[in-house]
């Protein structure tokens, strides 16, 4: 009986293909799968090259999700590990100011004991841990000079702030070893995920390699249409912009010119030199703020770019690899402008924009959960650090589907 299944393609793998971009392959997105429904299914219970493109895709997916939780619990451990420190230092000062004090009572109530003035009870409850309760009452405060009374005020206060640094130094302390648990855990996570999809990829055969190279190749030629179409539109609403400020740069200057009596043709001429100066100064006023803003955008460009080919690597900021988010901080960093560190945070560092207007140096962001980032560059393309496995490259905005953009944010 003639076998239901549809032969596989035969072949090697194409001239010039590179062991890394087998992996890349690995990690097209549903959306492609779609248009290869008539792809063999799994036999004898093995998974097919799709499913296992989809399980390999989805784990480096969650690897990233993970990879911007690591960076978040990162930050948080630092800021704590540094408020610990802080409050560690303080406490060393204050116990020696206390110890301090300490001493000066221990002086008075030894002098007192000498001279008979006090009993030695006097003196132990002096140096008590706690003395508050003691000091109160007015019998030995009436006892002591007002040299005395000032030097047990110093050191109850003193006292008293100490131990509620403490106190405040102990509960950093055991958030500080949460947020390292929390960590240690996601860095678990990710790195599970990641030997998941690299024993996922290993098990494939060199012609199954070959059909997700296939594969890729058709989703990078989609996205590449999707760039291309993204770039005319956006032409076409710059050059509707540019019309609109010449109109109205023109009726202005109608308006301005038709104010002119005995000398229309003489104002006319002068009001359109000096619009058109006026206008330039404008211009140049606008351009100044706009040109500062594209300066900054072509710096980290240009940084983006130099990174290129670098591998990525997860909670990576450079110089040799970089993550997702990281790329991006360092980009911009490179131009002054300082980004936090996770994707989270960055899309909150500037402000949002149409798809449409989206100009080069602005932030892609995408997934419902803002796990990835990427710089534009213009024309529907953008460099960002794709995923584990990969390098940093330039490549469409929808190298995996226009669905899963969230958001473009200006940083400058």
């Amino acid at each position: 009986m003639a076998s239901h299944r549809k032969p596989r393609p035969s072949g090697t793998l194409g001239a010039g293909l590179r062991t890394p971009m087998l992996a890349t392959a690995a990690l097209t997105s549903v959306a492609v799968l779609s248009q290869t429904a008539d792809a063999a299914p799994s036999a004898g219970g093995k998974p097919s090259v799709e499913e296992v493109e989809k399980k390999v895709d989805d784990l480096y997916r969650q690897a990233e999700s993970a990879t911007e939780k690591y960076n978040a619990a990162k930050e948080r451990a630092g800021r704590q590990r540094k408020q610990v420190d802080a409050l560690r230092d303080d406490v060393a000062k204050r116990t020696e100011r206390l110890n301090q004090a300490r001493e000066e009572l221990g002086t008075f109530a030894a002098a007192q004991y000498r001279t008979g003035a006090a009993t030695p009870q006097t003196a132990t409850l002096l140096l008590a841990n706690d003395p508050q309760d003691y000091f109160d009452q007015t019998q030995l405060m009436n006892r002591l000079t007002s040299r005395q009374k000032t030097a047990v005020d110093d050191y109850v206060t003193e006292q008293s702030a100490t131990m509620k640094k403490r106190r405040e130094a102990a509960e950093s302390l055991q958030t500080l070893s949460e947020s390292q648990r929390e960590l240690r855990t996601t860095k678990s996570t990710v790195q599970k995920k990641l030997a998941s999809a690299r024993e996922l990829l290993s098990e494939l055969t060199a012609e199954e390699k070959a059909r997700l190279a296939a594969i890729e190749k058709q989703k990078q030629e989609q996205a590449a249409r999707e760039a291309a179409a993204l770039a005319k539109k956006q032409a076409a609403a710059e050059r509707a912009r540019q019309q609109a400020e010449a109109q109205a740069q023109q009726d202005s200057e109608s308006s301005t010119s038709g104010g002119s009596s005995t000398t229309g043709g003489s104002s006319s001429s002068g009001g359109s030199t000096s619009g058109g100066s006026m206008s330039g100064g404008s211009t140049s006023g606008g351009s100044t703020s706009t040109g500062t803003s594209t300066t900054k955008a072509e710096k980290a460009i240009a940084f983006a770019r130099a990174q290129i080919g670098k591998p990525y690597v997860w909670g990576a900021t450079g110089p040799g690899s970089y993550d997702c988010s990281g790329l991006t901080q360092a980009s911009w960093k490179a131009a002054g402008v300082s980004l936090p560190r996770t994707t989270y945070d960055q899309v909150a560092a500037g402000t949002t924009v149409s798809l449409t207007d989206a100009r080069p140096g602005d932030l892609i962001f995408f997934y419902d959960d803002i796990s990835h980032v990427g710089i534009y560059i213009g024309n529907g393309m953008m460099i960002h650090a794709p995923k584990p496995g990969a390098y940093v490259r330039e490549e469409s905005i929808y190298y995996a589907g226009s669905s899963i953009i969230h958001s473009v944010v200006r940083p400058a």
